[in-house]
Order: structure tokens, then C-alpha cells, then sequence
């Protein structure tokens, strides 16, 4: 039996070839397609979308709904964000090299880039000013640790001036006064704590406009043209609220009416009268466009259902979203804020796939191991096609300060819809979009482990469940969610049956020593301090690699060698040691790759090793030869 060709980027140990006839049948899966709405072109009224047709998303522009997507932009590694000009004359774009998110900005005219930064340190776009003259980013270049802030006139990088030199890696730029004079900053602390200053970019004075002494979650914050500051926060409530803020008196006004649930991201119509935001409901998302003179609030009910994953308001008003769900891939959908009339704008491909196929997210509730409400996202394969218990598998989110909702699940759907594998996503304590006691409730060393114990509720739950066979639970995740797999793994190797892990960390005291400088502080502010004795052996106590000896079924691992926030030294550790422990264990690792693989031929082939894990340990539909 033919096998297919493995990319000479990737280093592969355990695992077998992968067979020509598996690459075949699980082709329609790898083809989906995004449509990641990036913003709009003022000269001809075009959408500007990140796509992907060839190895890697570029920056392509879509005329009219449904229109043909042109290619813009031609590199060899991902473009990582776009931003056009006010006055539509320069397009500036963020890349990446080898998935190093040591991110460079560059103007891209006529399909070649023009480097504006200094082509080493890590650089963050923040804002063009209204006048389209400048823009405001945040560097590393100084010393790598810490985020100083600059401005630049892009289409003349000798330009370039620090107007602030920054103590810590958090601080970026949000956007500009009206009159071009000021930067509207945020340091941020945690997820938990920030704070906005206004920058004078002349003097180089900075004023806080939030209280500093107090741990406030000031999550957005934009500038209107009448100069008020419009943000989001969580001041005197549980969850995030938009609302206009008092740079003077530092008092927060709530605008939205009272809501069980944050509101996630917003955005301002150029002129000020139009504001669209999006309320993170139970997971889905709700679009609401609010008039800003006279308060008139209204939901626009027109988009699928699922999450919005972008929000753009065109000049001349129409809310261009990205939205995606269990059968929609991501795509970009228009919404006129007069009519709420909806459009949509693309129609990304499937692989030949219908979507409607696919399944539909169930919202499973449960109370914890001790008493806290958690919840998750199952998807059941058919029971008509598949009848009787099916094995399951946890896919846990990482963050850990994110949240599972109801995406586009791209070749997961190929277990579910082909191999009637049931997928569950649980948003175990600690997650985003429950409010911030439970947001709160895993940080530092001595409530990590608790997060870990909901997924035992969560094992508990569906061993019970006539639709699981409780024989067949597996387990997998990326970043935090690979901690979270091996944690499980240790604790519950009993009841699982195999486990997989992406970027994971395996010790967290090695993790925080080794990960990038800028990010370093920000990480501690979560995880707990390594530098203390009591936390670092706190930390070391609950660390996967600590009782390696645990774990007792196979492990998958996949790491990039290029990762700044997990280093691949982390697989490293714990592939060699539950290697010397005897169990199987099959590893990838990319040597063109960071912190999750972007590459089609390194995403397809790792994704083709995957399926064939699970086929061998989880689903036993995997022969000896590999298939």
C-alpha cells in the first residue's frame, strides 16, 4: 500500500506512514476555507479578507457580495493582519516569519511589502490616526522584555519615534484623539487587570484615565470623533459592559442594558453615530447595532447561528462580521445598519462537503466536583449511521483564559460525520465568558488543579450517558489545553483510553523560565511566580513531567520548534519520559512552525497522523499496517 509523502519540514518518531488510501478519504475535510474579514477599501467600496488558497492565508479583496476573492498579497508566510488607511492611499499589513509571532509591520503596494519595523523584535499594530498620517504600534526592540510604543508615518519608515519607553511586555497602542495629539493606551496587566492612559505624543506625558490602583478588566477601548472614549469593562459588575468612560473623573457610564453575559467586541462608525457590538451569549454570539443619539438598541437576527470572529464598520456604515459555526465555515456577511438587512459575502468551500451534514452543538451542563456549574459544546455523530455507545473524546480549550463556543470544527467532523467519534469541548473553570469570579477561580498554583478536576465531572458525567461508551474517552488539546491533557492523563489514566497533545506544557516552572521575555510577567500573573519558593513548589507539585510515572496510555505529541510561548523543549521533556517509561508515544514536530501549524502540508499530514492515532487507540478500526 502507497503512502503519502511526508513534508521535509516535519520530524516524525512512533508514528507509522500515513497511507495514501487514509489521505484520500479525508481529503474533503482539509479543504474548508475561512473568510476572515480584515476590513474595507474606501477607492471602490471592496472587502478586504484573509484567505487561503495556496499554503498560507493572504490578503485578498472582495468587490461585491459573493464576488471573486483577488489576491493582494503573495508571501510565503501567513499575513497576520491587515489595516488600510483612512485616507485609502496605504495598506499595512502584520507577518510573521516560520510562526516565530515575532511580528513585523510592512505598507503592501503593487503585491510586494515594504518592511516599516525593524525586521527583529516583536512589533504590534495599533491604530492609524484619523487623518491617515501616522500609525501607533508597540515594539520589543529595545531589550525584548518590555512593549515601548511608537509612531510612524508608514509610507516613510526613517519616520519612526518612541514616544514611550514601556516596563512590561502588555502595553499596546488602541487608537488616536481626534486631533492627532494623543494616543489612547492600555497596559495590560492580566486578564483580570488593566488600565487606559491617554499618551501625549509630543511631550511624551502620560495621564491615566482608569483608576491604577484598582483590578479592572478593560478589555477594549476605542476614541470617537467627539473625543469621548467608549470601553469595556467589568467596573462594578461580574461581566464585561460597554459603556463611555470620563477620561476626566475616571467614571465608567454603562450604555447596554443589563446583560448575564460580556460583551466581547464593539466597534464605531466613523462619524460617531453608529456603534456595532457583539454580546457573547451562552457561546453564540448576538450582533447589536446601537444608535448612539438617541439609545435605540437593536439585535440583528439575519446571521447564522455561531461565533463572530471579526467586526468591521465601513466608512460609509455597513458592518462587515465574520461569523462561523457547527455548519457554517468562516465566512463574511454584511449587514446594513439602517435596514439589518444581512448579505452575505462569501461562500468559503467545503471540500465538496455539505455542512448541513454536520452536527449540531448540544450545551451540556453539569455541577463539578464541588459544586460549581460548568459547562461544554458535544457533538454526537448520527445515530441512525452510527447506533449504540461511541467512543468520545475532550478537546479542551487552551488560554487558559479562552472559551470553547460553537465554531466551524473543519477535519474534526471527519470522526464525528466518518468515524462516529462524539467530540465534546468543555469550558472547565477559569474560561472566558462566565464573568470574572469564574474567569478568576484556577488562577495561581493552588486552584490549578481544580480546573483539572472538572474534567473528572465531566468523565463522570458521560459515563453515564447511553450515547458514550465510557471504555472509549480520550483526550486532547493545544497550549493550555495540552497542560490539561497531560494533567488528565496523570490523574485519570484509569478511565482514558489515549491522549494528544499540541504545544502543551509539561512542567509549569520550565515553561515560565523558558517562554519569551515579553510575555513572561503576563504568564505570571496567571500561572503563579516561580521566583518564590512556596509557589514554585506549588508549581512543580502539580506539573505533568513531576508524576510522569501516572500516565499509563499512549500519548500523541505535536509541537513547533519555532514556538515563543511554549518552547518545544516542553514536548521534548515529556516525550522522553514517558518514552523511558515504556509507552508508545508518537510525536511531530515542525521545524517551520510556532505556537500551532498554519502550513497546509504540515496541518494536512499532521492532521492524516492523527486520525490514524485515534483509529489505533481510541476507535481499534486501525490495522496493523497503519489503516
Amino acid at each position: 500500500m502507497a503512502n503519502l509523502a511526508k513534508p521535509e519540514a516535519l520530524e516524525v518518531n512512533g508514528a507509522p506512514p500515513i497511507p495514501q488510501e487514509l489521505a484520500h478519504q479525508v481529503r474533503p475535510y482539509l479543504e474548508a476555507r475561512a473568510a476572515m474579514v480584515a476590513g474595507w477599501r474606501t477607492s471602490d467600496r471592496a472587502l478586504l479578507i484573509l484567505t487561503r488558497f495556496a499554503a498560507m492565508p493572504q490578503l485578498h479583496a472582495v468587490a461585491f457580495a459573493l464576488g471573486a476573492r483577488r489576491q493582494l498579497s503573495f508571501e510565503t508566510d501567513r499575513i497576520a493582519g491587515v489595516a488600510a488607511s483612512p485616507t485609502d492611499d496605504t495598506l499595512v499589513v502584520q507577518m510573521d516569519v516560520g510562526g516565530s509571532e515575532f511580528f513585523q509591520l510592512y505598507t503592501l503596494a503593487a503585491g510586494r511589502l515594504t518592511l516599516i519595523t525593524d525586521g527583529k523584535s516583536r512589533n504590534l499594530f495599533g491604530a492609524f490616526s484619523r487623518d491617515g498620517r501616522l500609525i501607533g504600534y508597540s515594539s520589543s526592540r529595545r531589550n525584548g522584555v518590555d512593549s515601548d510604543l511608537y509612531v510612524v508615518d508608514p509610507r516613510d519608515p526613517a519616520s519612526e519615534r518612541c514616544v514611550l519607553e514601556a516596563e512590561g511586555g502588555g502595553w499596546s497602542v488602541l487608537g488616536f484623539t481626534p486631533d492627532g495629539r494623543r494616543l489612547l493606551v492600555m497596559q495590560y496587566k492580566a486578564i483580570s487587570s488593566s488600565a487606559l492612559y491617554l499618551l501625549d505624543i509630543e511631550g511624551g506625558a502620560l495621564t491615566p484615565i482608569t483608576d491604577e490602583t484598582t483590578a479592572v478588566a478593560w478589555r477594549y477601548a476605542r476614541v470617537a470623533p467627539d473625543g469621548r472614549v467608549w470601553a469595556t469593562c467589568d467596573v462594578e459588575s461580574d461581566v464585561l459592559r460597554l459603556g463611555v468612560l470620563d477620561p476626566e473623573t475616571r467614571a465608567f457610564r454603562p450604555v447596554t442594558p443589563p446583560l448575564p453575559w460580556d460583551v466581547e467586541d464593539f466597534r464605531l462608525s466613523r462619524d460617531g453615530r453608529c456603534i456595532a457590538y457583539v454580546v457573547n451569549e451562552a457561546g453564540f454570539s448576538r450582533l447589536h447595532i446601537l444608535d448612539v443619539a438617541s439609545g435605540r438598541d437593536r439585535e440583528v437576527e439575519g446571521l447564522p447561528a455561531g461565533v463572530i470572529a471579526a467586526l468591521r464598520i465601513a466608512p460609509w456604515g455597513d458592518v462587515a462580521v465574520t461569523v462561523t459555526g457547527p455548519r457554517t465555515p468562516a465566512d463574511a456577511f454584511v449587514v446594513d445598519p439602517q435596514t439589518l438587512q444581512v448579505t452575505r459575502w462569501t461562500e468559503s468551500e467545503t471540500g465538496g462537503l455539505d455542512p448541513a451534514r454536520n452536527a449540531a452543538a448540544e450545551l451540556v451542563e453539569i455541577a463539578s466536583f464541588d459544586g460549581e456549574a460548568v459547562s461544554g459544546f458535544l457533538y454526537r455523530p448520527d445515530p441512525a449511521r452510527f447506533a449504540g455507545p461511541r467512543p468520545l473524546i475532550f478537546n479542551i480549550h487552551g488560554g487558559p483564559e479562552s472559551q470553547s463556543r460553537p465554531n466551524f470544527l473543519g477535519w474534526t467532523n471527519y470522526l464525528i460525520n466518518e468515524m462516529g467519534v462524539a467530540v465534546f469541548y468543555p469550558n472547565v473553570r477559569g474560561s472566558l465568558g462566565f464573568g470574572k469570579r469564574f474567569l478568576g477561580l484556577d488562577d495561581g498554583p493552588f486552584k490549578r488543579e481544580d480546573s483539572v478536576k472538572d474534567i473528572g465531572a465531566f468523565i463522570d458525567r458521560f459515563a453515564s450517558d447511553p450515547g458514550v461508551d465510557p471504555a472509549r474517552i480520550a483526550v486532547t488539546g493545544g497550549s493550555y489545553g495540552g497542560y490539561m491533557t497531560l494533567a488528565s492523563l496523570v490523574l485519570y489514566s484509569d478511565r482514558l483510553r489515549a491522549g494528544c497533545e499540541q504545544v502543551g506544557i509539561s512542567n509549569l516552572v520550565t515553561f515560565l523560565e523558558n517562554t519569551q521575555a515579553y510575555r513572561r510577567d503576563l504568564r505570571r500573573a496567571e500561572y503563579g511566580d516561580e521566583r518564590d519558593p512556596t509557589q514554585r513548589a506549588k508549581l512543580l507539585a502539580i506539573s505533568p513531567l513531576t508524576h510522569v510515572d501516572r500516565i499509563a496510555v499512549p500519548l500523541m505529541v505535536v509541537t513547533g520548534a519555532n514556538d515563543p510561548r511554549v518552547p518545544a523543549s516542553e514536548a521534548g521533556q515529556i516525550i522522553d519520559a514517558v518514552r523511558a517509561n515504556g509507552l508508545e508515544v508518537w510525536s511531530v514536530l515542525a521545524a517551520n512552525e510556532g505556537h500551532g501549524f498554519v502550513r497546509k502540508e504540515n496541518t494536512d499530514y499532521t492532521t492524516l497522523a492523527m486520525i490514524l492515532y485515534w483509529q489505533r487507540f481510541l476507535t481499534g478500526s486501525a490495522t496493523p499496517n497503519g489503516f
